[in-house]
């Protein structure tokens, strides 16, 4: 029952995702059967549904279509050849074990994506619906395009589309349990036969061509292969990290894991299976997966099941889809694109973190104003100068002992806090390398200007977990620079690896002996016993 039920959802979301690339209805059946046996013999997932996917149909679409130049031959070429580089790339990642390059796309990037990817889908899509050829790109083209052309709206195409929607709203709202899409696509077909509106221009489907995909590989030009490299890494990278996410949630809801590597090698298998039935890219599909998983699917078969029933489609059932509405297509397209909008994820970042709300808006807008390519690279590149600045700019703080608590402690969280007169505690929350480590020098001083008494400046080694020249010889001539102004500079818990690095430098055998500490609280009990005036009261 969840593999009959995946496929009735399959079907009709397969045959509209393949209008998204440019591609004939039949081209997304076909992309979506034997994805589905290789991962049954590979995945890790028990529960994941492997299938023509939105988000990578888009990122597909923007890369192909300029080199495709309108040829519809060509569009066939370059995506069973960039199907083939996607699954070479997720091979070779999975062999060095690349798991953790999902982790690079983080939630505000995904959320961003998934925004941009939705709005995108919705604006080429709703001229089907209205039954107004637009031609434009990019948000405010598009907008204008189809205010231009509101008009020119064909009424019974409107219909069809609009009673589509309804039909898929209901059933989602109503009969959760039923494929709302199959609904939907069956009401169409209904309609358009039973009353003849192809007749009065209701653009249909037309006749597919029945039987099973043909296996094998169409011409490829080997020109083609640079000017993809760049674009199979990026639908890599997306496909396996939404297909990541997929896996991931589902094997958290039934307990179990899921190997990241593992999936990197069935993810490309999955990509040359898709290229060899002349299809194009595919990924883990988060819809398609939760009805399995509804429906009561507990492995692999259910994937098995599904794809024999997309079969027994293609081989009998083609005929009805002829009279499929374009429309229908537009309009389950346009329900899947509101679906990827997450508004409610937006609200919780804004509520959380700014930095990172705009970094997901700011991949939305990139997505809908440059495309689903620039729009990402714009994204994960920001997302990296955010890292860098974060890493660069770490927070700090001065220490301090408080009564009843271990330890010492950021002397701005506290009023009840003691410190000692000459000595200041001072801890880095990062690693010192060539990027920061002129900050905290700079840090230091600023430190010190507030505490012009200071004659003992402590560094809590704690959080400093890697050290590399840079930083080495910059704690050398802080430690000079220091010296002439009468501060000694301690060094107090820092690791063994760091101090190794210090010493291969030479620099550790330049420091005062006297400046290295095991632990803070040795270093405080150093400068009480050197000053018996101040009170030794430490909390152990």
């Amino acid at each position: 029952m969840a593999g009959v039920s995946v496929a009735a959802v399959a079907v009709p979301t397969a045959i509209a995702y393949a209008q998204i690339i440019g591609f004939a209805p039949v081209v997304g059946l076909y992309a979506a059967i034997l994805p589905l046996f290789v991962y049954a013999l590979f995945g890790s997932s028990r529960h994941m549904i492997v299938n023509p996917d939105a988000a990578t149909c888009a990122m597909v679409a923007a890369s192909l279509t300029p080199l495709a130049a309108g040829h519809p031959e060509n569009l066939v070429s370059l995506s069973v050849l960039l199907s083939l580089l996607t699954g070479l790339f997720c091979f070779t990642a999975g062999f060095f074990k690349l798991g953790f390059v999902a982790d690079f796309l983080s939630k505000p990037i995904l959320v961003g994506f998934l925004n941009g990817v939705g709005i995108h889908i919705f604006l080429g899509q709703i001229g089907k619906v209205f039954g107004i050829p637009m031609k434009a790109h990019g948000l405010l083209g598009s907008l204008l395009e189809f205010i231009h052309l509101l008009p020119q709206t064909h009424l019974p195409t409107l219909i069809v589309g609009g009673l589509t929607i309804l039909v898929m709203l209901f059933g989602q709202r109503f009969l959760p349990r039923w494929p709302a899409p199959l609904l939907a696509v069956i009401f169409a077909v209904g309609l358009v036969f039973t009353f003849g509106l192809e007749a009065k221009g209701v653009s249909v489907v037309g006749a597919l061509p029945a039987g099973l995909p043909p296996l094998g590989l169409p011409k490829l030009d080997l020109n083609w292969v640079v000017p993809l490299l760049g674009d199979a890494l990026a639908v890599t990278l997306l496909s396996f990290s939404n297909a990541m996410v997929v896996a991931r949630s589902f094997a958290a809801k039934n307990g179990y894991e899921v190997d990241a590597n593992r999936e990197f090698i069935a993810l490309g298998a999955c990509q040359v299976a898709a290229g060899v039935s002349q299809g194009f890219p595919v990924s883990g599909t988060e819809s398609r997966t939760a009805i399995n998983h509804a429906v009561g699917g507990k492995s692999q078969l259910s994937g098995l099941v599904a794809a024999s029933v997309i079969i027994i489609v293609l081989l009998f059932f083609t005929g009805p889809l002829a009279y499929l509405p374009k429309a229908a297509l537009g309009a389950v397209l346009i329900v899947a694109a509101i679906g990827l909008l997450d508004v409610e994820e937006m609200r919780f970042l804004w509520k959380v973190s700014r930095t990172e709300f705009a970094i997901a808006l700011v991949t939305t807008l990139g997505v809908v104003a440059l495309g689903v390519l620039n729009g990402i690279l714009v994204a994960v590149g920001l997302a990296i100068l955010f890292l860098l600045i974060r890493a660069s700019r770490p927070s700090d703080a001065v220490l301090g002992s408080v009564p009843d608590l271990k330890g010492f402690h950021n002397i701005a969280h506290y009023n009840d806090v003691k410190t000692w007169p000459g000595l200041v505690l001072y801890r880095f929350e990062a690693a010192i390398v060539f990027f920061n480590a002129g900050y905290f020098k700079q840090r230091v001083y600023e430190v010190l200007s507030a505490y012009p008494q200071t004659r003992w400046f402590i560094v809590d080694g704690g959080p400093v977990n890697s050290l590399d020249i840079t930083g080495a010889e910059m704690l050398k001539s802080l430690s000079e620079a220091l010296e002439k102004k009468g501060i000694r500079l301690g060094l107090a818990g820092f690791r063994t690896d760091v101090k190794k690095v210090l010493e291969k430098a030479g620099i550790l055998a330049k420091l005062d002996p006297g400046a290295l500490f095991p632990t803070v609280k040795a270093a405080v009990k150093s400068w009480q016993a050197a000053h018996p005036d101040q009170d030794k009261d430490l909390k152990e």
